[in-house]
């Protein structure tokens, strides 16, 4: 355990820790038994875990320390770890979601108001230098709607099991009040709450921007028992849910290399030809969106199955060359 890299780090910040002068790299390795070389690296390690820990000028050395002991310092976050932070915040606001950007960017006024001063200002020169290096682009796409209020209610539904009821308005239909057994949200292109059906229990979508009076009712309804969210979400292409079909696509050589960069589903296999291209396979639902996606890779992919995607591309082309010619 002595020579644990670990435990020596550990160890390392609580000598670091316990002097009020600090130490050099020479003093590091004596009271270490090692090599400078590896008394920098325990240094370099030290850094990174304590962001807390001091440079201190002693001519014709340096010392490095940590004031007011460790257990104040060992959860301080890091300038990239805040900058992550403020980074979501950002894209969250970028994209039209205020209510989930400022539970982020409250979160990060708490932990700031928790660092002490001396931490937040060693901290800040970085900070400031790397959320000007670093924006956020936004893709032309929906504009995804979570109303605050909508959300907390959908939230403590699902944390009370009782029903949601809610009025849900559809284009170029009558709005319908409905009520369900609140399964989650799913947050993407466009946020969507999904529910079991209170009577046959089907699972069903419903896009919040399209909700209204949403308020959690009377009574007890949990999901199916059996029910799992992340593997409802995955199993579609998108966001829509349809037949689930087993998708096989052919990528050009000259399309290849952004293919195998690229997350077409979790389910998705890889398979290299000799003269460079690839065959793309996965399962997942959600045709429609599919198509969407392929018409942006133009002529460098090819569908090998199924055939209802082909027919819904075919259908989904003639839709936009009539409203390009009306």
């Amino acid at each position: 355990m002595r020579h644990d890299k670990a435990v020596m780090v550990i160890d390392l910040a609580r000598r670091l820790a316990a002097s009020s002068e600090g130490l050099t790299l020479d003093e590091i390795a004596r009271d270490m038994a090692v090599g400078r070389r590896t008394a920098e690296r325990m240094r370099d390690a030290v850094l990174t875990l304590f962001p807390a820990t001091e440079e201190v000028s002693d001519p014709p050395s340096k010392r490095w320390r940590i004031r007011g002991g460790l257990s104040a310092f060992e959860q301080a976050p890091t300038a990239a770890e805040l900058l992550e932070l403020s980074k979501a915040a950002q894209g969250l606001r970028a994209v039209g979601e205020p209510g989930r950007a400022a539970a982020l960017e409250g979160l990060e006024r708490k932990i700031k108001a928790a660092m002490r001063s001396t931490v937040l200002n060693r901290l800040a020169p970085d900070l400031e230098a790397l959320v000007r290096a670093e924006t956020i682009a936004v893709q032309a796409g929906p504009r995804p709607s979570a109303d605050e209020a909508v959300l907390s209610e959908i939230r403590q539904a699902v944390l009370a099991s009782r029903p949601l009821g809610f009025t849900y308005s559809r284009p170029g239909a009558e709005a319908r009040r409905r009520t369900v057994a609140p399964c989650g949200v799913m947050f993407g292109r466009a946020n969507y709450l999904v529910g079991a059906d209170r009577t046959s229990g089907k699972i069903q979508t419903f896009r919040l921007d399209r909700m209204s009076a949403v308020r959690a009712e009377d009574g007890m309804a949990a999901p199916p028992p059996d029910f799992d969210l992340q593997a409802f979400a995955a199993r579609s292409f998108g966001i829509y849910q349809d037949a689930v079909e087993d998708v096989v696509l052919h990528v050009g050589p000259e399309g290849a290399a952004e293919a195998r960069a690229w997350r077409w589903h979790p389910t998705q296999t890889l398979e290299d030809h000799p003269d460079g291209s690839v065959t793309v396979r996965f399962t997942a639902s959600g045709m429609r969106e599919l198509a969407w996606h392929l018409f942006t890779w133009g002529d460098q992919v090819s569908i090998q199955a199924p055939q209802r995607l082909r027919e819904v591309m075919a259908t989904e082309l003639a839709a936009a060359q009539a409203a390009l010619a009306g």
